[in-house]
């Protein structure tokens, strides 16, 4: 037996046929299709969106999810990397004040921060809230010092 296009047939109980609601008693989905006699869901529109919790405040809005949530009470610095330094003369104190004078920082709200993107050149001694690693070795190694203040 060859098969051809215009004898193809569905597997029987593949396609079933739609209900018909609210097509009477008789008809098994009748008056309210199924949905029951009053309430939100029984109107139509009816869906609410996904996570809806009738005005509650949602779960997916009270338990705080891995990533991107706000830190309380975050502290906040004015960056300055090392590479920024090398246009200090050597032997200077490097706080928020001077690097104003230097131009280097513009608008300091935060306490000091230092980086160590870059390299130093220059024998400085540095007044910083906090330094990293990397910068604290950049500044010990060519000569200055680091001050916590």
């Amino acid at each position: 037996m060859q098969l051809l296009l215009n004898s193809l047939k569905s597997n029987t109980g593949a396609r079933r046929r739609k209900l018909r609601k609210g097509r009477g008693i008789a008809a098994g989905q009748g008056a309210s299709c199924g949905f029951g006699m009053r309430g939100q869901k029984s109107r139509s529109g009816r869906p609410t969106r996904p996570g809806f919790e009738g005005g509650q405040m949602p779960l997916y809005r009270r338990v705080p999810k891995l990533k991107h949530f706000t830190i309380i009470n975050s502290k906040s610095f004015s960056l300055v990397n090392v590479a920024a330094l090398n246009e200090l003369k050597e032997g200077t104190i490097v706080n928020l004040d001077s690097l104003v004078k230097a131009g280097i920082l513009t608008n300091p709200k935060h306490p000091l921060k230092v980086l160590g993107s870059g390299n130093l050149n220059v024998k400085l001694t540095v007044q910083a809230a906090a330094f990293t690693a990397s910068a604290r070795s950049k500044i010990d190694s060519a000569g200055g010092t680091c001050e916590i203040c």
